[in-house]
């Protein structure tokens, strides 16, 4: 049950992490194809020429990071459906209602 919440706050955090900030990284091979120089943009200032290298590095780091987050999701999901592991509780380490340990008080009434 632990890997498939991991899982899906990984691939929820990948998928929300692409939303707020792929709007960035988008039109770095736009510019470079078709314009051939590419530029960055201010708020403040006008947009500076910069190399089209920087900014396709910038952006592949940036989709690397967002395909590691949801495939990190995806495996952790794939193991906690296929696995069998939390269910592999030796008796004597099991806790809770129901089980009983020699070193547990024993209710005689």
């Amino acid at each position: 049950m632990r890997f498939i919440l991991i899982g899906i706050g990984l691939t929820f955090a990948g998928f929300l992490v692409l939303g707020i900030f792929g709007e960035n990284y988008q039109a770095a091979t736009l510019e470079s194809d078709e314009f051939g120089t590419c530029y960055e943009y201010f708020e403040d200032k006008p947009p500076a020429e910069i190399n089209c290298s920087f900014k396709i590095l910038d952006q592949t780091v940036f989709f690397s990071v967002v395909i590691a987050l949801i495939g990190a999701g995806v495996i952790s999901l794939v193991k906690g459906a296929k696995g069998d592991w939390d269910n592999k509780v030796n008796p004597e380490d099991m806790v809770g209602p129901g089980t009983q340990n020699e070193d547990s008080p024993k209710d005689d009434k």
